[in-house]
């Protein structure tokens, strides 16, 4: 009897299924014998390697993910994680990867908005650097070694732990690793006074693609110069980062105040965008918007909070504030004095009195699922284009938020091609969308083609040509490689929205550094060498 076409079929779909699973199992098989045969001590080793027969792989794979949409994606899970404990271990990971033909993905807080650090289409490792986040401070010339796996609580408690007049410039959110977070900018409450948290690197290890260490001495200034904003994965697995501390007052001055519709909101935050970059450099006021139902009648409104952190006292920022936004209203009463480190917790959204060690959690405090996108704002939006924010964010009561994040103050004093990320003078605010919903499934389409809306939308108001991102705010609508080797035109439509002009030099710095394109993802820069023309596709 002749077999049907679609016995046939499935006949040859589980053939190669089968075979493809026999494929995965001697490609793990003998990735592991060669970590056996480069390491001095395999028994050390194996027992930081977890794999899919292990009952703790799945707990460590999703341990310190923040988002969990890519997971709902089909994407293949790691052959193996590997939570090394030292330096010389990821050296034999990276040769024993590169022998046998797997991709590596480097995870120091799990917090990539699109997943690249713990997912992908093709065989790869997990190389976990939760283990690896030793902090050495010198206070005698306010210098500091951080591993990249610790988190920016870690490194701040250990700051604070030895003064309370020192800090660092860098993000809010306390489980953000170090190694991904300085790699792609680094933006914080402070950077208006110190700049970005990359701004403050002086030196940096790595492990190249040869398996070798590199310093900023043997690496040359422009690898150096590429993995500070450029993102490290393109280069290679960043182990620690050098920083300059920054010296800041016994206390500084926080405040957030919300106001409403009811209250005149779109006109201030209309006029928010005339001295938002221009305000005294040590103050930052952030807004976060969102759509509320109203207290009053339980009608939709729009509510914005107006954060801040001053790096001084209470009476000075009052001066500041009636000096050029006397609109807010601002009172005394609003303004708390606090520690550097306290406006940290204050920050992170921790309850007043909180203890320090707080910082120390690794685990996320916000795991879900969502869809992050940004944007740059170099011209104030008109309070029409305010109102047609708003009308797009009633269509999402209490899952969405906007961000806008003021530049200006040491921002601008930074040419954009001193370092990878350009986004400097001329910008007045970043914008941050974010959407989150409770649960995976056809929930899920709905709210990410409501984000691309509301992004279609803003392209009148925004930077164009290109049309700028911020990397940390990782988004694959913007453009992906294609699988395996891709063309400098593919990868320049994202490359130049996250770079600018910056984007043809870290191709040639990847071409020189890794020129077959081994540390690769989605949205890695690519290499000029690695068989295809610059032009092509």
């Amino acid at each position: 009897m002749k077999p049907s076409s679609t016995s046939l079929h499935l006949f040859l779909f589980i053939c190669l299924f089968s075979f493809l699973g026999a494929s995965l199992a001697d490609t793990h098989n003998e990735f592991i014998q060669c970590l056996s045969s480069y390491s001095q001590n395999f028994t050390s080793i194996s027992t930081l390697i977890y794999t899919p027969n292990n009952s703790s792989y799945r707990p460590i794979l999703l341990s310190s993910a923040q988002n969990l949409r890519p997971y709902s994606s089909p994407l293949s899970d790691p052959l193996a994680i590997i939570t090394p404990l030292y330096e010389s271990q990821i050296q034999e990971i990276v040769r024993c990867s590169k022998l046998n033909g797997v991709e590596i993905r480097v995870r120091s807080g799990g917090h990539d908005y699109e997943g690249l650090s713990y997912i992908s289409e093709s065989p790869f490792v997990i190389v976990d650097m939760r283990n690896l986040r030793s902090i050495t401070i010198n206070t005698e010339n306010n210098t500091l070694w951080v591993q990249a796996g610790a988190t920016l609580g870690e490194l701040y408690y250990s700051i604070a732990e030895k003064s309370r007049t020192l800090a660092f410039s860098a993000g809010v959110c306390p489980t953000v690793g170090v190694g991904g977070h300085f790699s792609g900018g680094g933006f914080g409450m402070m950077s208006r006074r110190f700049g970005l948290a990359i701004d403050n690197i002086i030196d940096a290890r790595m492990v190249d693609v040869n398996g070798r260490i590199l310093n900023r001495e043997s690496m040359g200034e422009d690898l150096f110069w590429a993995i500070r904003g450029g993102g490290g994965a393109s280069f290679g697995v960043i182990l620690a980062w050098k920083i300059n501390l920054v010296s800041v007052p016994q206390n500084v001055t926080v405040f957030n105040v919300t106001r409403t519709l009811e209250q005149n909101v779109t006109k201030l935050v209309h006029r928010w965008q005339y001295i938002a970059d221009k305000i005294d450099e040590n103050l930052v006021i952030r807004l976060f918007l969102r759509s509320v139902n109203s207290s009053q009648n339980g009608d939709k409104t729009i509510e914005v909070s107006f954060t801040a952190m001053f790096v001084g006292g209470a009476d000075i920022l009052l001066r500041i504030m009636q000096e050029t936004f006397p609109e807010l209203g601002l009172l005394r009463e609003d303004c708390i004095e606090m520690s550097w480190i306290e406006s940290i917790l204050y920050m992170a959204q921790f309850p007043r009195g909180s203890p320090l060690d707080v910082l120390l959690n690794r685990n996320p405090q916000g795991r879900g699922f969502f869809k992050g996108k940004s944007d740059y704002v170099r011209e104030p939006i008109s309070e029409k284009g305010l109102l047609g924010i708003w009308e797009r964010l009633y269509e999402e009561v209490g899952s969405s938020e906007l961000q806008f994040t003021p530049y200006g103050g040491r921002m601008n004093e930074i040419s954009e091609s001193e370092l990878p990320f350009p986004h400097r003078s001329g910008n007045i605010y970043m914008i941050h969308y974010v959407v989150a919903w409770g649960e995976e499934g056809i929930e899920a389409q709905r709210h990410i083609s409501w984000i691309r809306r509301l992004y279609n939308y803003m392209a009148l108001y925004v930077s164009k040509s290109p049309r700028a991102a911020y990397l940390n705010y990782r988004d694959l609508d913007l453009g992906v490689n294609n699988k395996g080797n891709t063309s400098y035109a593919k990868a320049s439509i994202w490359g130049t929205k996250y770079f600018r002009n910056n984007f043809n030099r870290l191709v040639h710095v990847k071409t020189k550094v890794d020129p077959t394109n081994f540390f690769k993802n989605e949205q890695s820069i690519p290499s000029l060498s690695s068989g295809w023309k610059k032009g092509g596709d």
